[in-house]
């Protein structure tokens, strides 16, 4: 059983008839013992107090870190998404650009068709008025050596 610091203050002694111990010694040591009793009470409470001081500081921190685990993988989500959605983009883009790239090739492959196309018509008008003048030309040649008699 453990003993209160009223407990000891209320212990008495039996009184031995031959040689026992001095009352005044015995209550001497007790008083001690109740003091040095009281003491370690009084720091078990104050020690008690500050373990949990200790304690819910070390709660807080605890909920401080864990906020902040979360906020980093709420971040590192976050970065990542990001990075995803930029490549996405990018990728769109590059689409993009190579569909356009490829449309403006197309239009000048056509139009360079066209431009030959045309070439080559001016080519078939060219000979043709070139055909015609010579035998324009002939023709008057003929008339004029047909005006001055003159013979082959």
């Amino acid at each position: 059983m453990n003993y209160t610091p009223n407990d000891l203050q209320n212990i008495t002694f039996k009184k031995a008839v031959i040689g026992g111990y001095s009352e005044d010694s015995v209550n001497e040591v007790l008083d001690k013992v109740i003091e040095d009793y009281s003491e370690y009470i009084r720091e078990n409470i104050e020690l008690k107090d500050k373990v949990a001081v200790m304690n819910e500081g070390m709660q807080h921190y605890k909920n401080i870190e864990e906020s902040l685990q979360n906020t980093l993988i709420m971040a590192q989500q976050t970065s990542e998404e990001i990075k995803k959605n930029a490549y996405s983009k990018a990728d769109n883009i590059i689409k993009e650009a190579e569909l356009k790239a490829q449309k403006m090739v197309n239009e000048a492959n056509q139009e360079v068709l066209k431009v030959k196309f045309e070439y080559e018509e001016m080519l078939k008008k060219l000979h043709v008025f070139k055909t015609k003048s010579e035998t324009l030309l002939l023709s008057q040649l003929e008339v004029l050596k047909q005006m001055f008699g003159e013979k082959e």
